[in-house]
């Protein structure tokens, strides 16, 4: 025991851990892709005097293609851009997707731009830093940080087909961001920025940069991003347990067709409302988003095997699938 008429020992004091450090790298960090994805991150606007949608777009390589959202552009083949620097331009609309919310443009004017860089989306994992760059409500160049929340999310596009591998991030996003990039630590872009969730607070989807690459080959190849056109409505369903125990079918799910247009593909090869399509071209269909995603451009003007269930019969039938108009 201590003497009461000695001084106690006093604790020594334990130190704050030093954050300045990991505060300066992560700063340090933003600011290094905001000076690199920032200059090419421009606003749009499209309509007459200005009464016409305003978003985000984002210069992608240095002759002036310009990636944005297709909503952003609502059906407009003109636009007129603004970039950071102030200078002003005017494009033409390439290509739109609705069924990725996906747009192309190019700048009209003989100018050097300022560009980003496309990273691989595939590369991406939860966690990782995300910068968010844009025109939210007016305000231009804003930029939000956070971080990628989730991987392989998947939107309804405007025209009702899946958008696949949909990033989410919690990197604020308002009305304007439409459009603008959302970059990764090392200065790509990995994502357009497409939608928020209102009413909810830190979930908001961009199109995943590896779909924005596909659709920016098709529409330069093509002037279009090519699918294939099978003329027929489904719905996902569930394959009835014992027939597809005495059939030996692994698919608990397919696709069941709703409607069948005349003079489509599928009326052409004797496809029935009510038959159940368990795979394309070798292609497992679980449902209705599986028969969507197989019907994709390479089967454009090919003729594919359906494997089909009609009530407890299976089928094959021989489809010569069109190109989607």
């Amino acid at each position: 025991m201590f003497d009461a008429d000695l001084p106690r020992p006093e604790a020594a004091p334990v130190d704050a851990p030093d954050d300045s450090f990991a505060l300066d790298a992560y700063s340090r960090t933003i600011a290094r892709v905001v000076e690199t994805v920032g200059p090419a991150t421009l606003r749009i606007e499209v309509g007459a005097g200005g009464r016409g949608g305003a978003g985000s777009g984002v210069v992608v390589s240095p002759d002036g293609l310009v990636l944005t959202n297709s909503h952003v552009m609502a059906g407009a083949k003109r636009a007129r851009l603004r970039l950071p620097d102030g200078r002003d331009f005017t494009a033409r609309a390439l290509g739109d997707d609705p069924s990725t919310d996906l747009a192309l443009l190019r700048v009209d004017e003989a100018a050097s731009l300022p560009h980003a860089t496309l990273g691989s989306s595939a590369a991406l994992r939860p966690g990782q830093i995300a910068v968010a760059i844009g025109n939210p409500l007016g305000f231009e160049a804003t930029v939000t940080a956070g971080v990628i929340s989730a991987l392989g999310r998947t939107l309804t596009s405007r025209d009702g087909r899946p958008i696949e591998g949909v990033i989410q991030t919690d990197a604020a996003l308002n009305p304007g961001n439409s459009g603008g990039p959302l970059a990764n630590s090392a200065g790509e872009v990995v994502g357009i920025n497409t939608a928020i969730i209102r009413g909810a607070q830190g979930i908001c989807f961009a199109v995943a940069s590896d779909a924005a690459q596909h659709v920016m080959g098709e529409i330069v190849r093509h002037g279009r991003v090519r699918r294939s056109y099978l003329g027929a409505a489904a719905a996902s369903v569930a394959v009835p347990r014992r027939i597809a125990l005495r059939l030996g079918i692994d698919n608990s799910t397919a696709a069941a067709l709703t409607k069948i247009e005349r003079g489509g593909p599928a009326d052409e090869a004797g496809l029935l409302t009510g038959d159940l399509v368990l795979s394309l071209d070798g292609r497992k269909v679980a449902g209705v988003e599986d028969l969507l995603r197989a019907l994709d451009g390479e089967r454009a003007g090919r003729t594919v095997a359906l494997e089909t269930l009609r009530r407890s019969d299976l089928r094959r039938v021989w489809v010569g699938l069109r190109e989607r108009s």
